[in-house]
């Protein structure tokens, strides 16, 4: 059975975390960060996409560095969509903004970009109030006729 975290007369937070869940989410941070970091190595290779070479966007996922971004990319998207099937997307997205960090390290290591020290304050802003939203509840359950939904009782 879930954990309450708090209750209401018209709702109810629950703890649903488990170690697949805590999976998907570092899928969805990998998968996102990699994937964006492929594509722009493989874009970058290809070059400026101007009106006059509109039939390169065409042939850009040939290039096998865009090739694997989308690859990734679909990995996030499918992690994506089962976390959003046990937990409230106010806990997902901010559950995965260390994607931010990741991001920036591996823009400048794997790109060569230059990461300004103001950029750097923000990140670091960003990922210290994820703290405050990871450590809460991860499902609010507002009760139905029916009782609680059939894939929080699923998952003891």
């Amino acid at each position: 059975m879930q954990e309450p975290a708090q209750s209401t007369s018209t709702s109810r937070h629950v703890h649903s975390m488990s170690f697949l869940r805590y999976f998907l989410l570092a899928l969805i941070v990998f998968g996102s960060t990699f994937g964006d970091v492929y594509l722009a190595k493989g874009m970058n290779q290809i070059g400026e996409i101007s009106p006059s070479r509109w039939h390169d966007l065409l042939f850009a996922p040939l290039n096998p560095y865009v090739a694997f971004g989308i690859v990734l990319l679909m990995i996030f998207y499918l992690s994506y969509l089962a976390s959003l099937s046990w937990a409230d997307l106010s806990y997902i997205m901010p559950a995965t903004t260390f994607g931010y960090v990741l991001t920036a390290l591996l823009a400048h290591f794997m790109l060569g970009e230059h990461v300004p020290l103001t950029r750097w304050i923000g990140i670091i802003m960003i990922t210290a109030g994820v703290g405050f939203i990871t450590g809460g509840p991860s499902l609010t359950v507002i009760p139905t006729p029916e009782g609680v939904s059939p894939h929080l009782e699923a998952h003891p």
